[in-house]
């Protein structure tokens, strides 16, 4: 009997945001593989750390996190031959996905490189664009409204494009892309219909409108949401809350 290749999505950082099912195969798994930086531990790792078990077997996936280009395939080949061998002794192997493993996941470079060999099933989690939307208490979009995901490494250009098009817009990937995004939004008009969500779900946790965040970078777990659709019910934003640190 050949062993299965989970993906395994485990939400945006809070652990009760952990579906049934994922608790369930997490803790049934011989083999735990997850994406960690080349510094520091591995986000993914962190949230489910209070269910892991001494005997499972842990395989970290190194992944540098930096602005310069790496070489990513290698890491992927790397990564997906030890996961391969331990399919091959019939042992399960999970793959920690933050959020959802198909919504920018790492994970999908894994599942294009084993899926046409092992079984493979897809465990969806809680994506951080519902975490912040339910954070900022603030629904995403409405009725025939159209919904953009943009991340914010896109150009000024692209990104001005896709914004007069879309009723309603989340940007992730903010990070260092921070400033330039707000000074955009301003001049667009969009900055008084833009929520700030920073840490969504964890203890430092930040949500407050756009127009009062006065950092000029954001971290890389943060995101900005925007209406600008057809219900005026939806346009008020909640003042910023302050963190427990504050």
């Amino acid at each position: 009997m050949t062993a299965t290749l989970y993906g395994l999505g485990v939400g945006p950082g809070d652990p009760e945001l952990l579906t049934l099912k994922a608790h369930r195969i997490l803790t049934a798994s011989p083999v735990v593989a997850y994406p960690a930086p080349d510094t520091g531990q591995s986000f993914a790792r962190a949230i489910v750390s209070g269910f892991l078990a001494p005997e499972q077997i842990e395989v970290p996936i190194v992944v540098p996190m930096r602005v310069q280009r790496f070489p990513a395939a290698e890491v992927y080949d790397q990564a997906a031959s030890t996961i391969a061998g331990h399919l091959d002794a019939n042992r399960d192997v999970a793959v920690l996905c933050e959020g959802d493993p198909f919504f920018y996941g790492s994970f999908m470079y894994l599942f294009e490189r084993l899926s046409q060999s092992y079984p493979c099933e897809i465990i969806p989690g809680v994506s951080s664009i519902m975490a912040s939307a339910a954070a900022l208490k603030r629904p995403l979009a409405a009725r025939n409204d159209v919904l953009a995901v943009l991340p914010g490494p896109l150009s000024n250009e692209e990104l001005e494009a896709r914004l007069k098009t879309a009723d309603a817009l989340a940007i992730m990937k903010i990070g260092r892309h921070f400033n330039r995004i707000r000074v955009l939004l301003e001049r667009l008009g969009l900055a008084a219909c833009a929520g700030y969500c920073e840490r969504v779900t964890l203890g430092e946790e930040r949500i407050m409108p756009l127009s009062e965040v006065s950092d000029e970078t954001a971290p890389y777990f943060s995101m900005i949401l925007i209406y600008k659709g057809a219900e005026d019910w939806i346009r008020a934003l909640p003042a910023g809350r302050p963190t427990d640190a504050e």
